[in-house]
């Protein structure tokens, strides 16, 4: 290969590269490998699960949707010693938003340590999931990020974000997607919840909330 050709190929790699790790208008919500998400699981779904009964399912169905996962340790703890938990965590976890989860939060993954909660912090404020996935596979191989990859989220920019993105929030239908790209841009988060009312129920909108920016 000369020297042109070669300058040529090194930067279409480079670029191609950019727009992978870059582009904002890829899903932000990690890819799930089979955990369940509990603002949005149905009984069956939970019965299936590790520690669970019909008592803790009825406790999560009636508190949920749930801002948090902290809120939802918090109610699980009053039943589930820490080894429960941690089991439990492996198959069911609500999402954290890297940009704002807490430490203890974070910590509430199966298998972190000091040390990888220290590069979650480290690359904050994170754009793209993408981003998560080239910092923190600095660390740990391909299995263990798409592992850990299931338990965050970065948040979604309504006004701009693509489909794909939106349609990664879990549960969300065809039909809020629709009302959501039909009254933007929004300039507030207030504005949003106003037009949104028309298509989903209060809960399910203080669901979507979390997963959403307004910028």
């Amino acid at each position: 290969m000369n020297s042109v050709k070669q300058s040529v190929f090194l930067s279409l790699l480079f670029a191609g590269w950019i727009l992978a790790v870059a582009a904002p208008m890829s899903a932000q919500v990690g890819r799930q490998q089979g955990m369940i998400e509990p603002n949005v699981a149905d009984e069956k779904e939970f019965m299936k699960l590790p520690h669970l009964n019909p008592a803790l399912v009825m406790g999560i169905v009636e508190r949920r949707p749930f801002a948090n996962m902290m809120d939802l340790h918090k109610f699980l703890s009053q039943s589930l010693d820490a080894k429960q938990l941690s089991e439990l965590y492996t198959k069911m976890f609500l999402q954290l938003n890297l940009n704002t989860a807490a430490r203890e939060e974070i910590m509430l993954i199966p298998g972190m340590g000091n040390r990888m909660l220290r590069e979650f912090l480290e690359y904050r404020p994170y754009t793209a999931i993408a981003q998560f996935r080239k910092e923190i596979g600095k660390y740990v191989d391909d299995k263990e990020v798409a592992r850990l990859e299931q338990y965050v989220f970065v948040p979604i920019n309504v006004n701009s974000a693509s489909d794909e993105a939106i349609l990664s929030i879990p549960g969300i239908t065809p039909q809020t997607l629709r009302g959501l790209k039909e009254h933007r841009p929004y300039k507030s988060i207030q504005e949003l919840r106003t037009e949104i009312a028309r298509y989903v129920d209060a809960k399910e909108l203080g669901r979507l909330e979390r997963y959403i920016i307004i910028n």
